[in-house]
């Protein structure tokens, strides 16, 4: 039924400087960009990743009604092979923390997350069982 992830949609009221941070964050610029009405985009989608997974900014005028005025709800964790140099980056660009690198007991898990200038929760985690999968792919 849920076959995998396909586009995380993060709301932003400046385009342009989300999109300019995540460009710099990410080490690449959107692939893809829509315009809105008014001519300036509205939408725009990175592909980052070992699965090329999307990354999707979309102008805040387009948020569903009745959306949170604020971070919260379900977090989508990016993995990371190092948390630490990754958190460290992501809030010397002026990311907030939101919740502090956690181990999750003896399992190898940690996590961590921000919430970006834009108000979106961007979760990071390493995930042993991420790398294992990718090793017996022959992707690692």
């Amino acid at each position: 039924m849920l076959r995998g992830f396909a586009t995380i949609s993060y709301w932003t009221d400046d385009m342009e400087a989300a999109k300019r941070w995540y460009a710099d964050l990410l080490g690449v610029e959107p692939y893809f960009e829509v315009p809105g009405p008014d001519g300036r985009v509205a939408y725009a989608e990175f592909r980052i990743g070992d699965s090329q997974d999307e990354l999707g900014l979309i102008q805040r005028a387009w948020e569903p009604a009745g959306a949170a005025a604020g971070p919260g709800g379900a977090i989508m964790h990016w993995h990371v092979d190092d948390i630490a140099a990754t958190f460290e980056k992501l809030l010397s660009m002026g990311a907030k923390e939101y919740q502090p690198i956690t181990p999750r007991g003896d399992t190898g898990f940690v996590t961590a997350s921000v919430v970006d200038p834009f108000g979106n929760v961007l979760g990071i985690m390493y995930n042993p069982h991420y790398v294992e999968i990718l090793e017996s792919a022959g992707r690692a």
